[in-house]
């Protein structure tokens, strides 16, 4: 597939023209409070697993609602003391998986964190073990589109939530040094990560990879590959709509929150990427305020962006702001 956006010299320069709304810090501020009004209640469950390298829990937190979340934590196995600590966010469609998936950065001598994304896990390719007891209005078969008439029952408030309280559950573990977290994820997980980045301000760095969840706007009129596409047929459907949409969404855009975060980042793209399309991606990257920024681009990629190779990079670029005292 050929790059469809725009020149690389045009991406490196692009500024969405959407603004977030004026209540945009207030409605997370509240958001997040409700939030904390419930116990996190995180809970380490050891589980017998068939690995030599590794120590796995079984975790349980309280996210949005109160409503239980699940997770895995994975420790090198002789770990002894607070670890620097990365926290992963799952792509679309994906759950937690099992443990056996998730050895990288326990291998790379980091504690790993991953968030299951709540009523997502059955689209194939990593179970789930989250449900989502909120319902919705009239919705596009996906998760894009549940609860879109409104910000405050948008599906992604429930994940953007539960991402952070993801955040402060790892934390609450003896061996997670706490001022060490990164917060990472591919795709949807890069998407959150980003979110998270902007919420949490003293996490110690954000590495997203051809993250979904930037610049709606362009995504949805751009792109004719899901998920943004269900939000285009959830409109074809609701044709005087589009303003009442793109609002909600306004909420939840990676532009946005990047706008708002401090860490240093690592972003990745792929010029091919008609999941992700290119310039929502640079939209992001763009905004993002931490002045520590670097992104990688891989011209000749579709949405699996780097793969291994973003991944060595991530290795190396990782343990300058995770190690130390």
């Amino acid at each position: 597939m050929a790059q469809f956006d725009l020149p690389l010299d045009q991406l490196r320069t692009y500024r969405p023209e959407s603004t977030a709304p004026d209540d945009f810090d207030e409605f997370w501020l509240k958001t997040l409070a409700e939030a904390r009004e419930h116990d996190l209640a995180a809970r380490f469950e050891p589980v017998d697993v068939p690995l030599t390298g590794v120590r796995v829990f079984d975790v349980t937190f309280a996210g949005f609602g109160g409503h239980p979340i699940k997770g895995w934590l994975v420790l090198p196995a002789e770990a002894d003391g607070p670890l620097p600590t990365v926290v992963e966010y799952i792509g679309y469609g994906g759950g937690r998986g099992l443990p056996h998936m998730h050895l990288l950065w326990a291998a790379a001598g980091f504690a790993h964190f991953v968030m299951d994304t709540r009523g997502q896990g059955s689209g194939g390719w990593a179970q789930g073990d989250t449900p989502d007891p909120v319902g919705s209005g009239p919705a596009y078969a996906g998760y894009m589109t549940r609860g879109i008439e409104d910000p405050h029952g948008y599906y992604y408030r429930r994940v953007f939530t539960d991402a952070v309280r993801a955040v402060e559950a790892a934390r609450s573990h003896p061996l997670v040094n706490p001022s060490r977290v990164a917060v990472a994820g591919g795709s949807q997980g890069g998407g959150i990560a980003l979110a998270v980045s902007g919420l949490v301000r003293d996490v110690a760095a954000v590495f997203p990879d051809v993250p979904f969840l930037c610049d709606y706007p362009r995504a949805a009129s751009l792109t004719n590959n899901p998920p943004y596409k269900e939000i285009g047929l959830y409109l074809k459907s609701r044709r005087l709509g589009a303003d009442t949409v793109f609002r909600t969404l306004s909420y939840f855009d990676g532009v946005h929150f990047a706008a708002r975060a401090q860490a240093p980042a690592l972003f990745s793209v792929a010029l091919e990427d008609q999941t992700c399309p290119p310039s929502t991606v640079f939209g992001a990257f763009n905004a993002y305020a931490g002045d520590d920024k670097r992104i990688e681009v891989y011209e000749f990629n579709e949405h699996e962006g780097g793969g291994p190779y973003q991944q060595t990079v991530q290795l190396r670029w990782l343990p300058r702001y995770l190690t130390g005292p």
